[in-house]
């Protein structure tokens, strides 16, 4: 149970982290907000939204599968 539990806080954090990514650039003047959010990027964070939990899970098995314990 413990491995569904640390394969799904990856998933979360690499989410909150493109969220994060995608809001960035929001303070930044109108005409440049127009470029970073085109169509066509937006498009690739949202393929980054499916695709990336994937890499990262796979990335971070050996801590999801054993987590190194703490001594007392």
């Amino acid at each position: 149970m413990r491995t569904v539990w640390r394969a799904t806080v990856v998933v979360l954090v690499t989410w909150g982290i493109l969220i994060v990514l995608l809001l960035a650039p929001a303070p930044l003047p109108e005409t440049w907000r127009y470029r970073i959010y085109s169509p066509a990027s937006v498009g690739l964070w949202f393929l980054a939204m499916l695709l990336t939990p994937f890499v990262t899970v796979y990335l971070r098995w050996p801590w999801i599968r054993n987590p190194r314990r703490r001594r007392a």
